[in-house]
């Protein structure tokens, strides 16, 4: 172990791995020709990941270490936002498709009450936006001065209820107008600030990529950088990215080698904590599709539950399933990836319906890669009942998955791919190439 915090020095050989809430995943590639070497896995040692790291990559040769993690649940996010339809709903989605968890959205000025309800979320980070660049900017300031405030000492704040002191991270990507302002406002108060361009610039245009960035800044340095999963700063130099940040990338280049553009890839990934969902149409297309709706249509499209995992949320799960109307799904691991799979799927749908037209639809998908540890286990028979299953599912699921090509990521390259895709593009091609190469099957509603 190289005291540089890379696991050895092997040339053209690097140890991909995904810390999850429940397991740590990793993959050995060849990183000149992206030739899965081998892969390995081990329980997430969420004292200290560093150690579940090391234990996964054991059995490896001596190479440089990329990760991505969802440990814990992955980077908490509250977006606080202008009003509710259009600022606040832009930062939401600019958030998730940071790879972010979000845990709360607060619309309007924070009093109290709001103020106390955005504690109560213990987010990692705060999204604070509001106003179009030049428009509308008191809102914005009222918020600013708002958390300041619940920083600075007990029972200050809002109404003189802020609670103890509170030194949450602020993503700063409201009116560009007062941008400098708003930050001053917040630093006196003692708040770290990571100014970002407007997520909203004008009515119409969604602009998530600044307010991305400076969400993944905050994720390495905060979370990562602190001491909340490991005080070892070997995990420092490790981490590039949030996991489903990873993820959407390896989707990306999946959609990529499988042109024509306009046709789109579908992953659905079930967790321990959540599950997520991609669509990728154009993996060229980063700026939003824009049609009459206020707030912009992405291209690329996810959405992350974090009540439907299968062991960290599986009573939340239980109850979502109930909700859908779907039988509760006991205990047996892969009824409760199908429960996730059908509400994951039925709310990416209806998130869909919100966007309103344009971007990717997951009904036109022509490959649904499913992922998971569930799935990666099981027998593939079970898996194919359980894909039928879903296909005749009719409140949303059925549309996804119903006659279209379905491949397991068995090897879980997904996530290998996106971490890859950055500074090894050719190996993460041939990585997807290898994924897409895997047995299909093609579940069929009777």
């Amino acid at each position: 172990m190289g005291a540089d915090g890379r696991i050895g020095r092997v040339r053209r050989v690097i140890a991909c791995v995904d810390i999850g809430s429940t397991f740590t995943k990793a993959a050995l590639v060849d990183d000149a020709s992206g030739r899965l070497l081998a892969t390995a896995q081990a329980p997430t040692t969420l004292d200290d990941v560093v150690r579940g790291v090391l234990d996964a990559t054991a059995g490896f040769p001596e190479a440089p270490v990329v990760a991505c993690s969802s440990a814990g649940g992955g980077l908490r996010l509250a977006v606080v936002g202008y009003e509710e339809l259009i600022s606040a709903e832009a930062g939401r989605r600019a958030a998730l498709s940071a790879g972010a968890r979000v845990v709360h959205v607060a619309a309007g000025v924070l009093d109290a009450d709001r103020l106390a309800a955005l504690r109560a979320a213990e987010p990692d980070v705060v999204l604070l936006v509001g106003g179009t660049d030049g428009g509308e900017a008191s809102v914005l300031r009222a918020n600013a001065t708002a958390l300041a405030s619940s920083a600075v000492s007990p029972g200050t704040g809002a109404g003189g209820r802020g609670g103890p002191p509170w030194s949450v991270p602020v993503v700063l990507a409201g009116n560009a107008a007062v941008r400098d302002e708003v930050a001053a406002v917040l630093r006196a108060g003692g708040l770290p600030v990571h100014e970002a361009g407007n997520v909203l610039p004008d009515i119409g245009r969604l602009a998530p990529e600044s307010a991305r960035a400076a969400i993944r800044t905050v994720f390495l340095e905060h979370v990562i950088g602190g001491d909340r999963l490991s005080a070892d700063p070997r995990l420092r130099s490790w981490v590039r990215a949030v996991t489903p940040d990873a993820v959407l990338e390896g989707v990306t280049v999946l959609a990529r080698a499988l042109a024509p553009a306009e046709v789109s890839v579908v992953a659905l990934d079930v967790g321990g904590a959540t599950t997520d969902v991609y669509c990728v149409p154009d993996p060229d297309a980063e700026q939003a599709t824009l049609g009459r709706e206020a707030v912009g249509v992405p291209a690329r499209r996810r959405t992350v539950e974090g009540d439907l995992g299968v062991s960290w949320s599986v009573d939340a799960l239980r109850a979502a399933a109930v909700a859908e109307g779907l039988t509760g799904p006991g205990d047996d691991p892969l009824a409760l990836a199908e429960a996730a799979a059908t509400v994951a799927l039925r709310r990416h749908l209806r998130a869909e319906a919100a966007y309103g037209p344009g971007g990717a639809s997951a009904r036109s998908a022509r490959l649904v890669v499913l992922s998971g540890g569930v799935f990666r286990h099981a027998d593939p028979a079970a898996v194919d009942q359980v894909l039928a299953r879903l296909a005749e599912d009719a409140g949303g699921a059925g549309s996804v998955l119903d006659g279209k090509a379905v491949v397991v990521d068995r090897r879980y390259v997904l996530a290998a791919v996106g971490l890859l895709a950055g500074d090894h593009p050719v190996a993460a091609a041939a990585l997807a190439q290898d994924l897409l190469a895997a047995p299909r099957v093609t579940p069929l509603a009777r």
